[in-house]
């Protein structure tokens, strides 16, 4: 019986998290568009960064505890959130003037 709870809490928190919104960044130019992003507070959200750039980038963030390299040419995908109303940064760590905002509210 504990087997099927546990399997039951575990297909219902996979559900739950997949409901996140989807918002789309990409990286041309080293610049992230768009610029700024505004997403909703207090909801995860699934957020796809594009590298359009023969160069490879690392998306960065402090604020949100995230940092994952993006080849030249291909995407990646990265889950953040809930966030709470308010500004978070992120930057291309490999050309560190390439700085973005995401609004939460």
């Amino acid at each position: 019986m504990l087997k099927f709870w546990l399997s039951l809490f575990l297909l219902v928190s996979f559900a739950a998290g997949a409901q996140a919104e989807d918002y789309v960044l990409t990286l041309k130019d080293h610049k992230f568009s768009p610029d700024p992003i505004t997403v909703p507070a207090n909801q995860k959200i699934k957020l796809t960064v594009k590298n359009a750039q023969v160069t490879n980038a690392e998306f960065e963030s402090s604020d949100l505890d995230r940092e994952k390299v993006v080849e030249a040419g291909s995407q990646i995908i990265v889950y953040v959130g809930p966030l709470d109303p308010g500004s978070y940064g992120y930057f291309d760590d490999f050309h560190r003037e390439t700085i973005g905002t995401i609004i939460a509210k």
